[in-house]
């Protein structure tokens, strides 16, 4: 039984205020478990990092407390820290069969080991003082799950990211008579995905896709390149059943989708009819009205198959006159200058692409405003947060709640590391703990930071400017240099004189130090710096890196 102070907080640690990161601990007397444990791509003035993952120093500090990592689904802004996060916390996860194969293939790339645990919709799973029921709901990638935390003050639902489709692919519809059953039981806190609360009415059903992609394989009159998300495996399902109703081959290029057809493909997710699937190096041999090519690259990513195609570097295949390219994905924000630049390519080399929204080639994973509406009034929560969206995206799903009878006072648009308290009676912000974002850099997780991103950001726009120069110990008098190497800033060849009157600065330096008699090397660094800062920026408008290097024989 509850005590009468009894409380249940929710601490996001990513996923509020962004699209990415997604992951939040619920916590109950002295244990925690923790939803979900995503990455995000980095903004474009993150320079040279690779991933953006969630700061788990909450956890870290409460090690002993957290009893295991619960996923919804297996995309990357909701699995995609776990490679690093477990190096550091060695704790079971508990998943759906496909996410779970995901992740595994994810491990191994990564030498890690982990305690994976395999759940079903419908399951109940027991971490002491929790009890955890998995619920089947519909999103762009099969076996995605809802998470009903059941506490002894009461229930927590996080929808993870769902939409409502009534003909989805797989035949399994979203598990609406649990939803209406935990509204009917009570539900304290609802956690609802804001990612489509901006769009009006109801996101399509993946199938329409299929009556697409059917047509436009009927009408191909030469090869079919088509470029999705590896992880729909719903969408890669219908362009198979496509290309063997029209008797054409298919060939997988690129290494994400491959692991995913092979995974998917093995636990019985994707159904590949007979004799379809080929190797790509045999797309040579086949006619190309028998032809079709699945590849990653719908969002422009630079190393991918579509985009080596379309600059003509891919080694395999190379983009002729008449051939069909599919790009059947939306833009992600902030991607869509490299999607628009990659479609430029495509038409330049003589393919015809279809890309638009309009053109029925690509449906979202996520709910629009009515179906956000259903769920709330299915579930009725008494305490509600929006969750997965940009603030003005959780802003208009709190409006949204709002309108369906929830009172403002009890909901709650929040940030990363809030915590949320609740009691059978009241629910508050009640303070916050460490929460923000680590930095992965090749092999570096989090020793990319701010000093080192400003640095880059300096380098990137100004260039470097380095003096060498070697003193005798003894004497203290200059025996090589001053000499200047620049990269970055100026054609040096074009700029002798602006390097000749740097050096006589550099000397005018040293001068004035030596008739002081000094030997503090640091200071003479600075004064260089400055000197030679305040010199550059005067001739040219620019501040380049300056690193002074005196070494002493």
């Amino acid at each position: 039984m509850a005590g009468r102070n009894a409380k249940v907080s929710l601490i996001p640690l990513g996923g509020l205020g962004e699209i990415g990161k997604n992951m939040t601990a619920i916590k109950y007397g002295e244990d925690i478990i923790v939803i979900d444990a995503g990455m995000m791509f980095p903004e474009d003035e993150l320079l040279g990092v690779d991933i953006v993952i969630p700061d788990i120093t909450y956890l870290l500090e409460n090690r002993e407390q957290v009893k295991g990592i619960i996923l919804t689904h297996g995309h990357e802004d909701h699995i995609g820290a776990l490679p690093y996060i477990l190096k550091e916390l060695n704790i079971p996860i508990y998943g759906t069969r496909l996410t779970l194969g995901l992740l595994e293939g994810k491990l191994k790339e990564h030498q890690v080991t982990a305690d994976l645990n395999v759940v079903k919709p419908r399951d109940v799973l027991k971490l002491e003082p929790f009890k955890i029921e998995f619920i089947r709901v519909s999103h762009s990638i099969a076996d995605a799950v809802a998470v009903a935390v059941h506490t002894p003050i009461g229930t927590v639902l996080h929808t993870g990211d769902f939409k409502i489709d009534m003909t989805p692919v797989d035949g399994d519809p979203i598990d609406f008579h649990k939803f209406a059953s935990l509204g009917e039981h009570g539900v304290l806190v609802m956690l609802s995905d804001s990612t489509n609360v901006e769009r009006p009415g109801y996101t399509l059903s993946e199938r329409s896709v299929g009556e697409t992609l059917d047509e436009t394989f009927r009408m191909a009159k030469s090869r079919i390149i088509m470029a999705s998300f590896a992880s729909n495996v719903h969408r890669v399902q219908q362009a198979l059943w496509a290309a063997a109703k029209y008797n054409r081959k298919v060939a997988v290029v690129g290494r994400s989708l491959a692991n995913v057809v092979s995974i998917a493909s093995e636990m019985g997710y994707l159904k590949i009819p007979k004799n379809t699937l080929i190797d790509i190096d045999e797309v040579s041999q086949v006619p190309g009205n028998r032809v079709v090519i699945l590849t990653t690259g719908s969002q422009g990513e630079p190393m991918s198959g579509l985009t080596r195609m379309a600059q003509s570097e891919h080694k395999q295949i190379q983009i002729i006159p008449g051939d069909t390219i599919i790009i059947s994905a939306n833009p992600i924000p902030g991607n869509e200058k490299s999607v628009a630049r990659t479609i430029d390519h495509l038409f330049k080399l003589g393919a015809d692409v279809i890309y638009e929204s309009v053109a029925g080639i690509h449906v979202s994973g996520h709910a629009s405003q009515e179906e956000l509406k259903l769920m709330i009034n299915l579930v009725k929560p008494k305490y509600f947060i929006p969750v997965h969206g940009e603030y003005r995206m959780l802003y208009k799903h709190a409006r949204l709640a709002e309108q369906m009878g929830i009172p403002p006072e009890n909901i709650f648009v929040g940030e990363n590391g809030q915590v949320f308290e609740f009691t059978k009676k009241k629910g508050q912000i009640a303070g916050r703990v460490h929460a923000g974002r680590v930095l992965v850099d090749g092999l570096g997780v989090g020793d990319v930071g701010n000093v080192v991103l400003r640095d880059r950001k300096q380098l990137s726009q100004d260039g470097i400017f380095i003096i060498t120069l070697t003193i005798d110990k003894a004497s203290g008098t200059v025996v090589a240099g001053p000499d200047v190497v620049s990269r970055g800033f100026v054609y040096v060849k074009e700029s002798e004189k602006l390097m000749d009157d740097a050096r006589e600065k550099i000397k005018e330096v040293l001068a004035k130090a030596d008739s002081e008699k000094s030997k503090d090397w640091a200071n003479i660094k600075s004064s260089i710096r400055d000197t030679l800062s305040r010199f550059l920026y005067e001739k040219t408008k620019r501040k380049p890196m300056i690193i002074p290097i005196i070494s002493e024989i």
